[in-house]
């Protein structure tokens, strides 16, 4: 199985923002941080915020945050909203099937099951189990 894009960034960004809970980020600072396009930061993250794993608020003091704990939010979850609308093969797209062996293909079904089974996994573990370590602080004496 891969993973869009998209998904492997929005992990890089909740991540992040695990690191630091209390902190808001601003998807420009994400973007500079990861080398990545603004833009297609925007949408990851108002893909999040719609799912309510994230909270925005816009102006000087604003960003996103974590809308839960780290630890409440698992995986899996995050995986199956980043990849909504990206089915693992076609004939699991609704509306948008074209394979003429639907009627009598057995694969259906197995990647269905497959596809639950590794999201129950990832639900195994949450943000905070692979949130990024905060970078020490240097102190000055």
């Amino acid at each position: 199985m891969r993973l869009t894009s998209f998904t492997d960034y929005g992990l890089r960004m909740l991540m992040r923002m695990a690191s630091a809970p209390e902190q808001a980020f601003s998807t420009a600072d994400l973007a500079e941080e990861f080398n990545l396009s603004r833009h297609h930061l925007s949408k990851i993250m108002q893909r999040l915020a719609r799912g309510g794993i994230v909270q925005t608020q816009r102006g000087g003091k604003g960003g996103a945050r974590l809308c839960k704990a780290p630890g409440d939010i698992p995986l899996g979850s995050v995986v199956s909203l980043l990849e909504s609308d990206q089915p693992l093969v076609e004939c699991l797209a609704v509306g948008q099937n074209t394979c003429t062996l639907e009627d009598r293909c057995g694969l259906k079904s197995r990647l269905r099951a497959a596809e639950a089974v590794f999201l129950a996994d990832l639900d195994r573990s949450t943000l905070a189990d692979i949130a990024l370590a905060r970078k020490p602080t240097r102190r000055t004496s």
